[in-house]
């Protein structure tokens, strides 16, 4: 089975890691790193980077493809009509088709999740609803072969469920044991539904933060339009 994993500058990197240190516990498979030119992809950070060897005129096929997200560079990955012809390419000859994050948002601007439920972060469902995906509130959303996931962290659980329809149950138990997923966080906080107003606000100005800092790494991405709507 072969797994691939989009990545681009700028992207979250647990988005793309997280589901990679599940999946690839799994027997007989292949997990690689794709983008759209080989080299080093750099994290939103701009402290973290990965060594890609695949472009996309060398991957053409997988079982699996999983789009991270990112804090503001998706929008001009989902501008790029190479990167979106790729991910059509490639949902041609997929079981499944993921996403992570704001990962929804850029596979919604290919068409591909018109009508269907989907979710994403909860600062990008604006942009998920524009491309006439259906938001659900749930951490990881299945329509068809095709399964988002919520905000950064949400990419394990969508890993997992991954894994359930690869290997099954059991499996899935061991590889869940061999990661020691075992989530107890310290506040009931990681869903905006169980925050209070003063948490949403603290976390919106961390966002807002998080997009200056990417910003300044990838000077190109300014487009006012997308970001008034994550606003929203």
């Amino acid at each position: 089975m072969k797994i691939a994993i989009f990545v681009y500058n700028g992207m979250t990197m647990l988005d793309a890691i997280g589901p990679y240190e599940v999946l690839s516990n799994l027997p007989n498979v292949e997990v690689f790193f794709v983008a759209k030119k080989k080299g080093l992809i750099k994290a939103d950070t701009g402290f973290l980077t990965i060594k890609v060897k695949d472009n996309f005129k060398d991957v053409q096929k997988a079982d699996v493809l999983i789009i991270p997200g990112s804090s503001i560079s998706f929008i001009d990955v989902m501008k790029d009509e190479k990167t979106l012809a790729w991910i059509n390419l490639i949902n041609e000859t997929t079981k499944f088709t993921t996403s992570v994050c704001s990962g929804s948002v850029i596979l919604a601007k290919t068409g591909l999740l018109k009508g269907l439920h989907a979710t994403s972060h909860w600062k990008t469902v604006p942009l998920l609803k524009e491309y006439e995906a259906i938001f659900k509130t749930d951490r990881v959303v299945r329509d068809g072969k095709f399964i988002t996931s919520a905000g950064v962290s949400a990419g394990i659980d969508m890993a997992f469920m991954l894994c359930d329809e690869i290997v099954g149950e059991d499996a899935t138990r061991a590889i869940q044991l061999v990661i020691e997923y075992d989530p107890k966080p310290l506040y009931n906080s990681g869903n905006k539904e169980n925050c209070d107003d003063d948490v949403i606000e603290k976390a919106e100005e961390i966002i807002k933060n998080n997009v200056k800092r990417e910003m300044g790494f990838f000077k190109q991405l300014s487009n006012r339009k997308v970001l008034n709507k994550m606003k929203q």
